[in-house]
């Protein structure tokens, strides 16, 4: 984490700042290239309601069902859905990833301007393909577009960290958690990212 966004931190919510150390090295946000962005809904959309872990492994297998690895629409909609099944996906998720090779094909979801677009634009864009959510999409936005100021109001995990850093003896409303995070921007991805660490602790 760059020493500018720590001292954002510090001076906006030192409640969460506190826990920095503790957390351990927050990494830099990456921006990954277009031509992957496909590969990187795959993963999210494998990866939905599942543990990290637990993700890893299901996309793994999902990889090794295609040729070399090479997750792309073409390889996608070449692919009996049973096969995709056969990966540990479900046939819930094998259809989602299925919509999403099939839009991007057609033309209908085109990477190549996104990086211009807004945070809302392309949430607007992705969650028009069936099985791409709210979740998924602030998802891709935080680690394969590399967005610094998104927050993920739908993650249990997220909620579950507010709660539990904020001292609210109930689950916190939307407005009190819109309240602590507003304070975040520009840098609430690593808000998030901070969070995500202390669920980590033990």
């Amino acid at each position: 984490m760059d020493s500018k966004v720590a001292r954002h931190f510090k001076k906006k919510d030192p409640i969460l700042f506190s826990y920095i150390k503790q957390v351990g090295p927050v990494e830099d946000l990456k921006s990954d290239l277009p031509k992957n962005y496909f590969f990187r809904l795959c993963r999210e959309i494998a990866c939905q309601q599942l543990s990290s872990k637990a993700g890893r492994v299901i996309f793994g297998r999902f990889k090794n069902v295609f040729p070399k690895g090479i997750v792309c629409p073409e390889t996608v909609l070449a692919t009996p859905h049973e096969t995709l099944r056969n990966s540990g996906i479900s046939h819930a998720k094998a259809r989602y990833v299925r919509n999403l090779a099939e839009a991007v094909a057609s033309g209908d979801l085109d990477f190549k301007n996104f990086r211009k677009l807004s945070n809302e634009q392309i949430v607007e864009k992705l969650t028009k393909v069936k099985g791409i959510g709210f979740w998924t999409a602030e998802m891709f936005l935080m680690f394969t577009i590399g967005r610094e100021d998104v927050f993920s109001p739908g993650d249990l995990g997220l909620r579950k960290a507010i709660k539990k850093v904020y001292k609210f003896k109930k689950e916190p409303s939307k407005a009190q958690i819109e309240k602590i995070v507003s304070r975040w921007s520009p840098y609430k991805t690593y808000g998030c990212l901070i969070l995500w660490g202390i669920m980590d602790l033990k």
